[in-house]
């Protein structure tokens, strides 16, 4: 850029584009749509299952050379070309439209199940409020003679979920009915998404005040009472004592990268969008950075109370299993009442064993190790309604506990439909698919209405094997694709050199080693690998389902199914539909432009400036 060029003025005001109120409500925003349910029930398990804090150690190289670098890119892109995903990789090259494209597909596909998520949230926090609490306890069967069949087989926290909740069905393959009560949460929840984003920014960027700061201060409750409770040290021992040899397993590096793209929310669009919104002089990277170290730490910190709420579990179940073999063994051999303890325990049975061993063999105790208890790993939904449900059971004042839980949990996940939904809802506005006349609330409430007729298919006795199945195929592999084409198109498509100049141009600084080095090399380099190795486990093992059947001869546990011909080739069509967008919208650009090559008038497509874009300044040309 020759010195005797002034520096290009902002985005003229009259632009008509809305702004963010202050910093601090963008900062939120993108906090709240990375922070999301996964922060709190599925970096936990992944701590527990990978070492402990040994898995830490993959988790932050993850973090510094693909996470940091991925968004501080979506960031500078978004604020630079102040256009959604579609518009702003159109506007780069029209070559890579289909890169924004993808992203929108993606979102669509990813709010249809994610809202669904929130209804089962909600259905919890209106139970919460009966006491005792509906899944403490077995209701009785239809005749009243006694305790519901599949309930005592199971346990109460079972029951609620998969029966009264659900009612799922045994098999995928059978859809059942449409659940009643889930039609009304469904419905719930996508009037509160469409109060909360009737205008876009406008509307969302007040409702984020409290969506993103509430869960904060229960998770900072949930720590206080966590730590206060018996067992809570064991939990948290066993969370953060590291075991170094896991890290021989590459698995335990795959999890750990593939948690800090999907963590971060990378590829969706939404991101791009928030930032779109933003003034062009403002430090993009200094943004990426906050809410990289923001949102990792936020899975810390979930972790702490979370195990320590699962420690006390543990615990808990520890000295049943004692109590009952100590009752056992005070009954047989007719001892004084107290006479065995928890403490004594291992010294009397010990002894007996020894002296009386036909005796003790004939009571078949079980084996008490709180190891065991501790090693009772679980993720996802899981965790949240049943681990967790049966916790809260445990604790003193539980209904006030379950009600702050679901309240924190909807509140994670409305944040992060709020980027989702702006990943939707902002390309359509600007490609002009409806009529600028219609109002945005008219646009929203469209947009909500056809998300929620679809979703529920959701409720179905099946839905919850179809939501695993969207959140297995439609929300991980096709990002990784994305994310992958969007590091190649700024490095070697926009060209590095020239995005350098935009960033320095946004942010008053030049950008260092670690940026160009990591958008180079290293990020692309590493989406590759993380593509290749999920592909290698997706295709080692026929796609499989856990099913809930009453009737299986294991119950309670899972049947393993394997999905039908059918229901995997809807798996791998919500794998490859965003990603044939990309290589779609190019071909679709190059046909165009062999035909129109013809016309002598007619000019081949440029690479735009980011500068350019915002200003008529475009760099000189490379």
């Amino acid at each position: 850029m020759s010195k005797d060029l002034s520096v290009p003025p902002e985005t003229p005001k009259e632009d008509g584009r809305p702004k963010w109120d202050n910093k601090f409500q963008y900062i939120l925003s993108c906090i709240g749509f990375a922070v999301g349910l996964g922060n709190v029930w599925r970096f936990p398990y992944l701590c527990q299952i990978h070492g402990g804090g040994a898995f830490l150690i993959p988790y932050f190289i993850a973090l510094l050379f693909e996470g940091i670098p991925l968004l501080h890119l979506e960031l500078a892109l978004g604020q630079c070309l102040r256009k959604g995903s579609i518009g702003a990789w159109n506007t780069i090259s029209p070559y890579l439209g289909g890169v924004g494209v993808a992203s929108w597909v993606v979102s669509v596909l990813v709010s249809l199940y994610y809202n669904t998520v929130l209804t089962w949230v909600m259905w919890y926090f209106i139970n919460s409020f009966q006491e005792p609490l509906p899944w403490s306890v077995c209701p009785l069967n239809e005749n009243r003679t006694g305790l519901n069949e599949e309930c005592h087989e199971s346990t109460p926290v079972n029951y609620f979920w998969y029966r009264k909740t659900l009612n799922i069905t045994p098999d995928v393959t059978e859809s059942g009915t449409l659940q009643w009560w889930l039609i009304l949460c469904l419905a719930t929840c996508w009037a509160i998404v469409y109060l909360c984003t009737i205008r876009g920014i406008e509307t969302t960027g007040k409702a984020i005040y409290v969506t993103a700061i509430f869960p904060y201060l229960v998770l900072t409750t949930f720590l206080i009472h966590g730590l206060t409770l018996p067992g809570a040290t064991d939990g948290l021992a066993y969370l953060f004592t590291p075991n170094l040899n896991t890290l021989k397993n590459p698995r335990v590096w795959l999890d750990a990268a593939t948690q800090i793209f999907f963590s971060l929310s990378l590829a969706f669009g939404g991101l791009i969008a928030f930032s779109s919104y933003n003034p062009t002089k403002n430090d993009c990277e200094k943004d990426a950075v906050t809410v990289a170290i923001v949102n990792s730490m936020t899975s810390l910190y979930a972790s702490i109370p979370v195990f320590s709420v699962l420690g006390f579990k543990a615990t808990t179940g520890y000295w049943d299993c004692l109590d009952r073999n100590i009752i056992s063994v005070i009954n047989e051999f007719d001892l004084p009442e107290e006479s065995i303890m928890r403490e004594n325990y291992t010294v009397w049975i010990n002894f007996l064993n020894s002296s009386y061993p036909e005796k003790i063999a004939g009571l078949k105790l079980k084996r008490c190790d709180l190891q065991e208890f501790l090693d009772q790993s679980v993720s996802g939904t899981g965790l949240a309604f049943i681990v967790f449900t049966q916790a809260i059971i445990l604790m003193p004042g539980s209904q006030a506990w379950a009600i702050l839980f679901f309240i924190m949990l909807f509140s994670l996940g409305l944040s992060s439909m709020f980027g989702n939904i702006e990943g939707v809802f902002t390309p359509l506005l600007e490609l002009q698919i409806v009529s600028k006349s219609m109002p945005k609330e008219l646009i929203s409430g469209i947009i909500c209405l056809i998300s929620f007729l679809i979703a529920l298919c959701f409720t179905l006795g099946s839905g919850s094997y179809w939501i695993d199945i969207f959140d297995s195929y439609a929300g991980s592999l096709p990002l990784l694709v994305i994310a992958f084409f969007e590091v190649i198109g700024v490095a070697y498509v926009y060209k590095i050199k020239r995005f350098s100049k935009d960033v320095k141009w946004m942010t008053g600084r030049k950008l260092n080693l670690y940026w160009h080095i990591t958008w180079r090399f290293i990020s692309p380099l590493l989406l590759l690998i993380v593509f290749v190795a999920f592909v290698v486990l997706q295709i080692q093992k026929p796609p499989s389902y856990a099913a809930w059947n009453p009737k299986y001869e294991g119950f309670p546990m899972k049947e393993e199914k394997v999905y039908p011909p059918w229901v995997v080739s809807i798996c791998v069509l919500l794998a490859v539909l965003p990603g044939v967008c990309i290589p779609l919208v190019a071909l679709f650009h190059l046909i165009k432009r062999m035909r129109r090559c013809k016309d002598p008038r007619f000019l081949p497509p440029q690479v735009f400036s980011c500068q350019g874009a915002n200003s008529n300044f475009s760099h000189p040309k490379e």
